[in-house]
């Protein structure tokens, strides 16, 4: 029998997923506005007789999650965007290792402390591997409270099937609000898959680093990492589409952004218009191939985001390795330090790009 509807905090819905996909030890630091999720974890892993503790800092965190990430165990961490900078060389030393871990932003406002709303400044942060060296991780982006548990939970497994780490980059409006949700089944410990390559596993000792001091083994490393994110490409790009093939000018926008060009697209139906809305739900690997075809058949693009403009480089990008390059035309419009966009000023601007 299915489960029923609960009505959550997209904190607390994360937070539950985590523990039903098999998180069994959690490291965080308290910061606005995730704050719920850390308490979430602190009653309900230690219920569950798993693993919490509210480290001293943000980079102890992160380097406990590299520990236990080394030994096999499921495991993450959740912070909000100066807490994610802080974690950043954290996260670079586990992709340098290829260990899989689920990592949460749920972003704020910045830059620097800036303010405690929702923001969508973290893009570039997220997609494009913010610590040093060359390297990616996942990053998936839920529009809704059932979206960031669904996508928590799988981020687990897809961590481990990829031997990297998962983000869920989620915006403070999507931790805050509350939605109904189905929340998934409970994995049992004992059916998750073994790691032969993990210390303390597989028949010996062994030593988990991502120090490699001859120049040429470490470029053998680094290119045998950028095939499999070749791969993880091909298996592991989403999107949503609405109205695409009718659309006049197609929004593109993620999270909380794409709900109000979602309900711009609503307003244009009502008065006579045809808009659609491209969303990109995995930020890296970002669904560039999709928007290169839409780009071939003359689709007009407007990016809209609660930022001053990151996503739309990839759109941009997107487009340039379409058949038709150049041809397309790609705007932007965004709202930042904490301001989302209303449905009527996106539609506003849809209309003043069509001259309608």
């Amino acid at each position: 029998m299915a489960e029923e509807k609960k009505l959550m905090k997209g904190n607390e819905a994360i937070g539950e997923a985590a523990i039903r996909a098999g998180c069994r030890a959690y490291f965080g630091y308290p910061i606005t506005p995730q704050n719920e999720l850390t308490a979430y974890m602190a009653k309900n892993m230690l219920d569950k007789k798993r693993v919490f503790i509210q480290a001293e800092s943000e980079v102890a965190a992160i380097n406990m999650v590299y520990g236990a990430a080394a030994t096999g165990t499921r495991t993450m961490t959740s912070s909000s965007s100066p807490g994610m900078s802080l974690k950043q060389e954290g996260i670079s030393y586990l992709c340098g290792a290829d260990l899989p871990a689920v990592l949460v932003n749920v972003a704020r406002s910045g830059p620097g402390l800036g303010g405690i709303s929702p923001g969508q400044g973290d893009y570039f942060q997220a997609t494009r591997g913010g610590g040093h060296g060359d390297y990616y991780h996942m990053v998936f982006a839920p529009k809704s409270v059932q979206e960031a548990a669904d996508l928590t939970y799988e981020a687990f497994d897809l961590a481990d099937k990829w031997r990297m780490p998962a983000m869920i980059l989620a915006d403070g409006l999507i931790g805050q609000m509350m939605e109904g949700v189905v929340l998934p089944e409970e994995r049992d410990l004992a059916s998750l898959p073994e790691k032969p390559w993990a210390a303390g596993q597989g028949g010996g000792p062994r030593h988990v680093s991502s120090c490699i001091l001859v120049p040429e083994e470490l470029e053998a490393a680094v290119r045998v990492r950028f095939a499999r994110y070749e791969e993880v490409r091909k298996a592991e790009t989403r999107f949503e589409e609405v109205n695409i093939e009718k659309a006049e000018l197609v929004f593109v926008a993620y999270g909380t952004s794409s709900r109000v060009a979602l309900g711009a697209v609503e307003l244009a139906k009502k008065a006579g218009m045809e808009l659609g809305l491209f969303r990109p739900i995995s930020l890296w690997p970002f669904p560039s191939a999709r928007l290169a075809e839409l780009a071939a058949k003359g689709k007009r693009f407007l990016a809209v985001e609660m930022s001053m403009g990151q996503m739309v480089e990839d759109v941009r990008l997107s487009v340039a390795s379409s058949a038709g390059a150049g041809k397309a035309d790609v705007q932007f419009y965004g709202r930042c330090g904490g301001v989302i966009p209303s449905e009527e000023e996106v539609l506003a601007e849809a209309r003043r790009i069509l001259g309608k």
